[in-house]
């Protein structure tokens, strides 16, 4: 496999927040997607996932208290926990978690 300019292939996405999985890493799958702004539902998960914001920021609730998660800097949501994205969240992340399931 090649490399994959990441920003490049997020701005390619037809839309917001629907993710393009690039690739498993062991059990883990790697995905991409890019942020429009509007807010998204929460949502938990069994195992924990990491959230990577390559530009922008991802304004987040979890477990109740706000989190702000700026470019360049990596959050590890707890498996469990309760987590939505507020709005003003934009530009480009990549989540790292294991399938559903």
């Amino acid at each position: 496999m090649s490399a994959v300019d990441l920003v490049e292939t997020a701005a390619g996405l037809p839309e917001s927040w629907s993710s393009r999985r690039l690739g498993l890493v062991g059990a883990a799958c790697v995905k991409l997607l890019r942020m429009d702004e509007l807010p998204v539902e929460e949502e938990s998960h069994d195992a924990a996932e990491a959230l990577l914001v390559l530009d922008g920021r991802l304004e987040l609730e979890v477990d109740g208290l706000p989190v702000t998660v700026r470019a360049g800097e990596l959050f590890m949501v707890a498996a469990g926990a309760a987590h939505a994205v507020r709005p003003g969240s934009r530009g480009t992340l990549v989540i790292v978690e294991l399938p559903e399931g």
